[in-house]
């Protein structure tokens, strides 16, 4: 079992380098995992979906010279095997989301034959001897819609049986889900038990409603939580002031939505705190997050990251956040 408290309050969420968007020489990515690594994190989270098995490439490359007796704590993903496009693919336009030179595309497989050659093929491009954290990918109804009974049950039968085995053997430290949903991890935690879960966008500092059953659920069965997109797509780094596209939950953000941020930010800016600072750092005054993993995609938003975790917050802030309706009442604030 892995020590979850030693994963750091902040650590290294890795899409950015499997080149989401937009492509990234080696060189970059490289040197913005040196970065992270220089400025202590020693937590990396990564998948075979970021770039088809580009981000976990570049990340086993890099660890293998900065980390030989790998003390970095790695986490990567099931639930999506990596099958070779048809030949005459251009690769060097997006596909899902992603520019990259891997001639692969991700298919959704939660089958137990599929999790177990998906956890070898990701231990390969790590080059490590074990996983640290193995995460089911986006099972859940928010990505398969009307089919997520079928792709629950395959999930529960097959790939969920593989991450138990391979846990109890020792292969892996820990198992999780790594989904932007709360409802899929309740309904996993129905029928059997998970250590942690990679939860993106919803604990943040525009939504707090996983404190009604969710968080309650998983401090009662010593679930832990790792906070991804802590930004909410990037809104609440940049906040709406500055103008340019406003992205909420990976989509153009709803009036309401950017209203809320403009009180936000509005009132951030009063107590002299950066808008990004204080969604950094609010989730992490639960006692059931553990860390907060932003996407960095250079040296300069590793720094910014670093930063932003450390900046001082005074707690009139978060007490004005409440006094206004910004944030429930029941949410935990940080104490200095």
């Amino acid at each position: 079992m892995v020590d979850l408290t030693a994963l750091g309050r902040l650590g290294f969420g890795a899409a950015s380098i499997g080149n989401l968007y937009r492509a990234m020489p080696d060189q970059d990515a490289a040197a913005t995992i040196g970065s992270a690594w220089d400025a202590g994190l020693l937590y990396y989270d990564t998948a075979p979906h970021y770039g088809f098995g580009l981000s976990e490439k570049r990340l086993g490359e890099a660890l293998a010279e900065l980390d030989s007796d790998q003390r970095a704590i790695v986490s990567t993903k099931v639930g999506r095997r990596l099958d070779p496009v048809a030949p005459d693919t251009d690769l060097s336009v997006p596909r899902q989301a992603f520019v990259t030179p891997e001639p692969f595309e991700s298919v959704f497989d939660y089958s137990y034959d599929a999790v177990m050659r998906s956890y070898e093929a990701s231990r390969a491009r790590l080059r490590r001897d074990r996983v640290d954290i193995l995460y089911a990918h986006d099972v859940g109804r928010m990505t398969h819609g009307d089919d997520h009974p079928r792709r629950f049950a395959e999930f529960i039968e097959g790939g969920y049986r593989a991450m138990r085995e391979l846990r109890d053997s020792g292969a892996v430290g820990a198992i999780g889900l790594g989904v932007n949903e709360t409802q899929v991890c309740e309904e996993v935690l129905a029928v059997g038990e998970i250590d942690l879960v990679l939860l993106a966008g919803r604990y943040t500092l525009l939504e707090q409603d996983a404190l009604e059953t969710f968080l309650p659920l998983c401090a009662r069965r010593h679930v832990k939580i790792v906070l991804g997109g802590p930004y909410n797509s990037g809104i609440l780094a940049k906040g709406v002031r500055g103008g340019g596209e406003l992205h909420y939950d990976y989509q153009p953000a709803p009036p309401e939505i950017v209203a809320r941020v403009a009180a936000i930010e509005d009132l951030c800016a009063e107590h002299g705190v950066p808008l990004a600072a204080a969604a950094l750092q609010l989730p992490l005054a639960h006692p059931q997050v553990v860390s907060v993993i932003p996407g960095m995609n250079s040296p300069r938003q590793v720094a910014q990251a670093v930063k932003l975790i450390e900046t001082h917050i005074p707690p009139a802030l978060w007490r004005d956040l409440k006094d206004r309706g910004l944030i429930r009442a029941d949410t935990p604030i940080p104490t200095i």
